[in-house]
């Protein structure tokens, strides 16, 4: 699932994607308020996490513009800053959750499991579907109650195809969400799925020609 992280600090952007990074996501970043902006409008992103104090264009005022735009995607505002009213700002502007520096990267994680939970309409940190769950937070998949050994590329793919059941995904946006890039051939995306047919069985994955692939709904 690919994240979007907005901050000019680089040291703390180290810090944070190599988090994310070990969490199973993958990242893409922006140093500055025009480019988040910009990447906000034309990409897609699971979540966001915007530090307000940018350079260029402020943070809030990125954030405004998203949501006049109709961009729901969730955002979780960091800042330095910490007055209540500053919070409030930001939770006004369209934050889906605020997080003030210095923070605990374990509750950054936390925060962001959270609203990603939420934007799927789900309230726990395990998703499932029919036989099959996900625990986002220990990066566990079972099958029947055992867990199923998954590379990280492999969790990657099954957690977005979860994240977006029932719906077709194109070999496109899987590529950008499990590689975190968009120069993978679409020969390395068939091999990985057969990878994780055999491991999950090849019902849980369906391949739809001309449009990419889906994760059903099944029957517990």
């Amino acid at each position: 699932m690919r994240i979007l992280l907005v901050e000019d600090d680089d040291r703390i952007a180290e810090d944070i994607s190599r988090a994310l990074t070990g969490a199973g996501y993958v990242v893409e970043r922006a140093r500055d308020g025009e480019r988040a902006w910009f990447l906000g409008e034309t990409e897609d992103y699971v979540a966001v996490i915007l530090d307000l104090g940018l350079p260029r264009v402020d943070g809030l005022t990125v954030l405004r513009r998203w949501r006049e735009s109709g961009n729901s995607t969730p955002v979780i505002a960091l800042t330095a800053r910490g007055s209540w009213s500053e919070r409030v700002e930001g939770i006004d502007a369209g934050a889906d959750d605020y997080l003030g520096k210095p923070f605990q990267m374990e509750e950054l994680l936390a925060r962001l499991r959270s609203i990603i939970r939420r934007s799927a309409g789900r309230a726990s940190s395990v998703a499932t579907i029919g036989r099959l769950a996900l625990d986002q937070r220990t990066r566990r998949v079972l099958l029947d109650g055992v867990p199923i050994d998954l590379s990280p590329l492999e969790y990657r793919l099954v957690a977005y195809l979860m994240f977006r059941r029932n719906e077709v995904v194109s070999q496109q946006e899987l590529v950008e969400n499990v590689y975190g890039q968009d120069d993978q051939s679409s020969n390395a995306l068939e091999v990985l799925v057969g990878r994780v047919r055999r491991k999950l069985g090849a019902e849980w994955i369906e391949t739809r020609r001309g449009f990419g692939y889906q994760m059903p709904e099944k029957d517990s």
